[in-house]
């Protein structure tokens, strides 16, 4: 589960964890009383506005239509009001959202962390997340803040560092101390880093997040470390432990077929191609959609109904496909071992009633468990579905759908 920006910054206060002091608002009006706010309590005359949407890549992205930038500074009230204005309820596109872009509905009005002092200002990288391959949590970090990790690792990968820690262990004191010296810093601003590092993996611990970034993660020039931004995604498995944080989930900025699927229990993912695919299993989706490739097609979802399908489920999974415009044909691949293919046969013969007239070819391949009944029972509805045994055969009907 993504989280705002401003959400974010505000379970890190809660871990001790230093960030650079905001305000969300949703109008232009507020986002002027927030930068006086903010004038008063840190006494800057600037203030930077920033699109709250879940995609990095802010600063570059722009309003779609104009030239304004989804982070920009102001420097008073009616400044941050235009740039808040300018923002607000326009598309935000950037590298990670594509072309579609995100509507903003919110906007932080966050403090100047640039502000002048005796010491110069350094940007840095952190994130935290799990290393699959090690089965250990790991802390990325870099001396190269700011920008695109990516772009880091490929040009200067020798600056990007690595320390790992034992999942249900604490970091260590001697691994926090080791993090601050390779980011080539002393005196104040060690011991700041030594102790924001502690309690920012306290926090991606404690939250059970999945991802935790912060970039850039900053040395202001009176020697505090703070966190400017802030990526936290959420281990949606691990929500049942974190009812509060589950009202934290901004469904406006998920996709809503994905939102109803999730309704109905089905593991659903939009794609762009024009064959929908119904299936029981991650594994054996993904073969589907490698068959849809090679048949001519392109899958249009990957959509796995789970092993206790039902007639309701496969209904609201068809429901969900049909929404698609670029659907040209459905395939209904289900192997029967804990899921009945007669259950699944009675939920494509509920469907067509219920829906009615469907235009697109249906081909249903169902093997396993009460097979024979479930090819009985769409044969008998006199339903136009195709029927497959074969694999092949099921990708030559597709490709027939396809290709009309």
């Amino acid at each position: 589960m993504n989280l705002h920006e401003y959400q974010a910054k505000e379970l890190l206060k809660k871990y001790n964890v230093p960030v650079q002091e905001g305000i969300p608002v949703d109008t232009p009006e507020a986002a002027a009383e927030a930068y006086k706010q903010l004038k008063v309590q840190f006494g800057n005359e600037f203030a930077v506005v920033k699109a709250q949407i879940h995609a990095g890549g802010r600063g570059k992205g722009k309003i779609r239509g104009t030239e304004q930038t989804g982070v920009k500074v102001g420097k008073n009230a009616e400044d941050i009001k235009t740039i808040a204005g300018n923002i607000l309820g326009g598309v935000l596109v950037t590298i990670q959202t594509g072309p579609a872009g995100k509507l903003v509905n919110k906007v932080l009005v966050a403090q100047d962390v640039y502000y002048p002092g005796p010491n110069p200002v350094k940007e840095f990288y952190l994130s935290i997340l799990l290393d699959r391959a090690k089965g250990q949590n790991v802390i990325i970090y870099s001396t190269e803040g700011g920008i695109d990790i990516e772009e880091v690792a490929h040009k200067t990968p020798e600056k990007i560092y690595k320390e790992w820690v034992f999942p249900g262990g604490l970091l260590q004191p001697f691994q926090a101390r080791k993090i601050a010296f390779n980011l080539g810093l002393k005196g104040e601003a060690f011991k700041n880093m030594v102790k924001f590092v502690t309690s920012l993996y306290n926090a991606y611990v404690g939250l059970d997040a999945a991802q935790l970034e912060i970039n850039p993660l900053f040395k202001t020039s009176d020697e505090k470390i703070i966190a400017v931004d802030c990526k936290m995604i959420l281990d949606d498995n691990a929500l049942m432990r974190h009812p509060d944080l589950e009202a934290l989930r901004d469904i406006t900025e998920e996709d809503p077929t994905e939102v109803e699927a999730g309704k109905y229990n089905l593991n659903f993912v939009k794609l762009d191609g024009n064959v929908g695919c119904m299936v029981n299993g991650a594994g054996l989706a993904m073969a589907t959609m490698d068959m849809i490739k090679l048949s001519g097609g392109e899958p249009a979802n990957f959509l796995d109904v789970g092993g206790t399908a039902n007639a309701q489920t496969v209904e609201a999974g068809f429901r969900i496909i049909l929404k698609d415009p670029k659907v040209k044909a459905i395939l209904i691949n289900i192997f029967g071992g804990i899921v009945r293919c007669d259950r699944v046969a009675q939920g494509v013969i509920d469907a067509y009633q219920s829906i009615g007239n469907i235009t697109v070819p249906i081909i249903v391949r169902l093997q396993g468990t009460n097979a024979e009944e479930a090819k009985k029972l769409i044969e008998e509805s006199g339903l136009k579905v195709q029927s497959a045994i074969l694999l092949s055969e099921a990708a030559g009907l597709v490709n027939k759908a396809v290709s009309a």
